[in-house]
């Protein structure tokens, strides 16, 4: 990946960002507003991403990174953070892609790129590494004092990112990107137990989180005040 390539990675990484819309409609989805109308010749844009070809270059870059930042954002606390995992997990892209050989679907293969970029991220950095931790600590409420801001909450993209970064990585790995517990483990360096019960409390506290909102939800829109 040349240099410009690189620096213009990083202007567009703020361009994909304002085309994704955060939704919830039960479970947690984003709505990627990008045009995929047309079909795309996969092995064909590769190889021609191999040979250099600027065109090329963009089209792979401008396809996937609006879902990719989806991904990313899903592990980090900020927009400014997650803009940083995409820049990097491009980078790593198109500097492996000679290593993709054709046999799984690329999005995936750029995804499973996308989530160890931001695993990497969360180790290495002062605010991430001090919450890294898996023993027992003191969870922080969703405030209930103002029912706008609540309301707001409803989102569980956002409700997630307000668990502490051990269990926001542990509940992401297993629940969204469908990895087991062993493989949790593997990547975390922990018990594969210690992935389990912290799925265990993360996903209860989700729950009672989502509940607190939809009463929340309800006695506003009633008229009542909490």
């Amino acid at each position: 990946m040349t240099h410009k390539l690189v620096c213009v990675v990083k202007r567009r990484v703020k361009e994909a960002m304002g085309k994704i819309t955060p939704t919830c409609n039960g479970s947690c989805t984003f709505i990627v507003s990008t045009n995929r109308s047309a079909q795309v010749d996969y092995r064909k844009l590769v190889k021609d991403c191999l040979k250099h070809i600027p065109e090329a270059q963009w089209q792979l870059y401008n396809h996937f990174a609006p879902a990719m930042m989806a991904v990313c954002y899903r592990y980090t606390k900020t927009h400014s953070n997650a803009e940083d995992v995409l820049q990097e997990g491009f980078v790593k892209v198109f500097n492996n892609l000679s290593q993709y050989r054709f046999e799984g679907d690329l999005a995936a293969w750029i995804r499973r790129i996308m989530v160890n970029t931001a695993l990497t991220y969360i180790k290495k950095h002062k605010q991430y590494a001090q919450e890294l931790g898996f023993d027992e600590i003191k969870l922080h409420p969703v405030s209930p004092e103002n029912p706008q801001l609540v309301l707001q909450a409803k989102e569980i993209a956002d409700l997630i990112r307000q668990l502490p970064t051990g269990y926001q990585t542990i509940f992401n790995l297993h629940a969204v990107e469908g990895f087991t517990h062993v493989q949790i483990g593997e990547m975390l360096g922990i018990d594969t137990g210690t992935s389990r019960s912290q799925y265990a409390r993360a996903r209860a506290l989700l729950m009672t989180w989502i509940q607190n909102v939809e009463t929340v939800k309800e006695n506003y829109y009633a008229g009542k005040r909490i």
